[in-house]
């Protein structure tokens, strides 16, 4: 069983982000756009989930049966790994042992239940507001398939003869859980089937793979409902890599967060020392990220991209002042010096190491150009970082379209012709076309 965020992004962010994302959305209210999905999705299973108790029954009721798969069920439920937007849970042991411990008919009503007690901790210390627990509810709804597949099968205790039955089951769970999901995630921020099965990939892929222990557990507890209690202790090893992947991912968005606080900071001494060097770099991160987007850049690589954009201009710091704010045309002595800014550049991002380390190098050709007739190494063609060729083109834009001591900004039809003109000599044509496509938006 997966739990989906209640919000995901338009632009492709890596795991840490989405993440930090999903943790935010979980300590608020639903948004508006969220009720249709959630709502719906769960008042829809209560009445299914009741109208199943009308059912005829293959199997008596038992009440500790019923107690103990609640119990461990919740228990498992809390242990939670976070894959991005969503996250697994290993339940699939108990949930497969349930499938001969109850009716199949109580199934969903069981599930519903163990899945809001376990939620129970986080409503009562007021880190869930209340009315996500519509979102338990309509993730009960995996639930329902393995139901409907053992009820029509009549199957009672466990046996070997009867897998293909279960690999059904199986199929039926994940199923009805992709699908109410993603009923969920459609009207609440438009995703895709094809995006919404890559973010249940990793949750789905555990309960595949948990489902033959879950197939020997059913065996052992069939008759024996309290043996059930014997699986606690894998749960707690569960519990310890949950915790250890939880800590990992903490520490990555400290990180994350620190390196983006050195890039801000970075950036807000670039607009101290010159304030237009500091402004234009902040306009170029926009046009950056949205070009990085157009382009279909991974998350990793559009970071960087975003960062090369704050930063590309950061080693002018070192360069006199009288020359970043000469009214007129540099010389070539001023001028040689001026292009040492980007070498500059990478060399500060080097001493701060790990990600900003990376961006450094993206820095340092930010004035390549494609024909090679760039600084300072006059790389050519691919290879210039994408990431580069993109700060480039959108840098130069920038700077046409700006106010200049020495001159007045061009108008926007000017700048694009001079775009369109400089593609394939001064600009990656494929940057080009993605710049304009942006402006166009």
């Amino acid at each position: 069983m997966s739990a989906a965020s209640s919000a995901r992004p338009a632009a492709p962010l890596d795991d840490a982000a989405l993440i930090e994302i999903s943790r935010a959305n979980a300590s608020t209210h639903l948004a508006r756009r969220d009720w249709t999905g959630a709502f719906g999705q769960s008042i829809a299973f209560f009445v299914i989930a009741i109208a199943a108790l009308a059912v005829p029954s293959h199997r008596h009721i038992s009440v500790t049966a019923t107690v103990v798969t609640v119990a461990c069920y919740a228990l498992a439920s809390r242990v939670r790994f976070e894959y991005g937007g969503v996250f697994a849970v290993p339940t699939e042991p108990v949930f497969i042992a349930m499938w001969f411990l109850l009716p199949p008919r109580l199934l969903p009503v069981a599930i519903c239940a163990a899945l809001l007690l376990g939620e129970a901790p986080e409503i009562i210390s007021g880190k869930t507001p209340i009315d996500r627990l519509a979102n338990w509810v309509a993730a009960s709804w995996f639930s329902v398939g393995p139901a409907l597949v053992i009820y029509l099968w009549a199957t009672h205790e466990p046996r070997w003869s009867d897998v293909p039955v279960y690999a059904g089951a199986l199929g039926a769970q994940l199923l009805f859980d992709f699908t109410s999901t993603f009923l969920i995630a459609r009207p609440a921020v438009g995703v895709g089937l094809l995006e919404h099965f890559r973010s249940m990939q990793a949750s789905m892929t555990v309960d595949v793979l948990l489902a033959p222990l879950g197939l020997i557990v059913a065996f052992v507890v069939s008759s024996r409902p309290v043996a059930l209690l014997l699986v606690l202790p894998t749960l707690l090893l569960f519990a310890t890599f949950a915790r250890e992947r939880q800590h990992r991912i903490d520490h990555a968005l400290e990180l994350s967060g620190a390196y983006r606080g050195t890039a801000m900071l970075l950036g807000d001494v670039i607009e101290a020392d010159d304030e237009y060097t500091g402004s234009h770099s902040r306009d170029v991160v926009d046009l950056v990220v949205s070009v990085a987007d157009e382009l279909g850049l991974e998350p990793r690589d559009r970071q960087r991209a975003e960062f090369a954009a704050l930063l590309h201009d950061v080693g002018k710091v070192k360069i006199p002042a009288e020359i970043i704010n000469k009214p007129g045309a540099l010389d070539d002595a001023e001028w040689a010096l001026m292009k040492t800014h980007t070498i500059l550049g990478e060399e500060m991002l080097e001493r701060i190491g790990g990600l900003l380390g990376e961006v450094g190098t993206i820095v340092r050709s930010c004035h390549e150009r494609w024909d090679g007739k760039g600084y300072p190494d006059g790389l050519a063609g691919e290879q210039i970082p994408l990431a580069a060729r993109i700060v480039c083109a959108c840098d130069a834009w920038s700077a046409m379209t700006t106010d200049r001591s020495y001159r007045k900004a061009r108008s926007a039809e000017e700048a694009a012709a001079e775009l369109r003109a400089s593609a394939g000599t001064h600009f990656d044509p494929r940057v080009v076309d993605a710049l304009l496509v942006v402006l166009d938006a």
